[in-house]
């Protein structure tokens, strides 16, 4: 490769089709942006697989370098608070959606969407991580502001457990001494979410049942990635002054329920946003993730994939084929 060009996964329409394809870009063909980084690893979360794909409406304007996660080195800085050689983490912010994205070997970005790389945790750890793993700590904290408590009678269920969020709300929840039950509607994975914590399982078929408005109390809070009719079964049986952080869709948009878990049981429902999450809670979060996330439980949820192979793994994420956190590495 020329030494004054880099490697990107660049989307494009072609007959109104998403088509992504490996290119050599230059600095100049970057957004604007006062620092520019050296990619060390990005990371593939379901958006950024819809965005691939096409399958989702996530990129509106072309050509597009997708990927909304990226953690590296600063290369040059126009912000004071940002110096070549800082080591720095970026998700959300609508990066990799509407401004070029973290699958490419250089980013060009604006300083105001950086955090610090949290001390205890490499560019590698902190991908591991992501959006998917700052959605899922921001989604405990919730609980816990909710008053869900460890000491709780009943279990806090996870639904989507196999799922890069799922994967780290379940490690969490079960470090903070939570009983934690998974969802999942892959059997195949109880083996991998029981040794992230899980002490019982409920089968996506069961939790996608119609409910009642209200049915037998079961959890004393949950963190809910799946929507739909899954989040609707989740409220009507949890806890009396329970709370649910729903902060995904992988199972529909739609919620169809009624308001008596509200107002008969003091049922909490919490929405979970990781993308325009100011910055003085995604400081917070980032450092209760390397605080209260077992570093075993990072190499046990994620792998690495060189950045050629992402279009397939979009394909596979989408189809809910992808267990844990997928690790995309520009640089192999």
């Amino acid at each position: 490769m020329n030494p004054d060009t880099f490697k990107a996964l660049v989307l494009n329409q072609e007959n109104n089709r998403t088509v992504a394809s490996l290119q050599e870009l230059t600095e100049a063909d970057l957004p604007a942006g006062d620092v520019l980084v050296a990619v060390e690893y990005s990371s593939l979360n379901y958006k950024d697989g819809l965005a691939v794909t096409g399958k989702g409406k996530i990129v509106r304007h072309f050509p597009m370098v997708p990927g909304v996660d990226l953690a590296g080195v600063v290369l040059a800085s126009e912000s004071p608070d940002y110096h070549p050689g800082d080591n720095v983490v970026l998700t959300g912010w609508g990066v990799g959606e509407r401004h070029w994205g973290g699958y490419a070997q250089k980013a060009r970005l604006s300083s105001q969407w950086l955090v610090p790389l949290p001390a205890g945790l490499d560019s590698r750890q902190a991908m591991a991580v992501g959006t998917a793993g700052l959605t899922a700590m921001l989604c405990v904290m919730a609980l816990e502001e909710g008053g869900v408590q460890p000491a709780a009678n009943k279990p806090v269920l996870v639904t989507g457990a196999s799922g890069g969020v799922g994967s780290v709300a379940v490690a969490l929840l079960a470090k903070l001494g939570y009983r934690v039950t998974a969802l999942t509607g892959r059997p195949e994975n109880q083996d991998y979410l029981r040794g992230l914590g899980a002490a019982d399982f409920v089968t996506r078929e069961e939790m996608s049942q119609p409910a009642r408005p209200l049915e037998t109390q079961r959890w004393a809070g949950a963190v809910d990635t799946v929507g739909g009719r899954v989040l609707a079964r989740v409220l009507a049986e949890m806890d009396y002054s329970g709370s649910v952080a729903a902060c995904g869709l992988a199972g529909g948009v739609e919620l169809s329920t009624t308001v008596m878990p509200f107002i008969l049981r003091g049922v909490k429902l919490l929405g979970v946003d990781s993308v325009m999450c100011p910055l003085p809670r995604r400081r917070q979060a980032w450092g209760r993730l390397v605080e209260d996330l077992p570093a075993r439980a990072l190499e046990d949820i994620a792998h690495v994939v060189a950045l050629e192979r992402v279009p397939q793994w979009a394909e596979d994420i989408v189809a809910g084929r992808v267990r844990g956190r997928v690790i995309v590495d520009p640089n192999s």
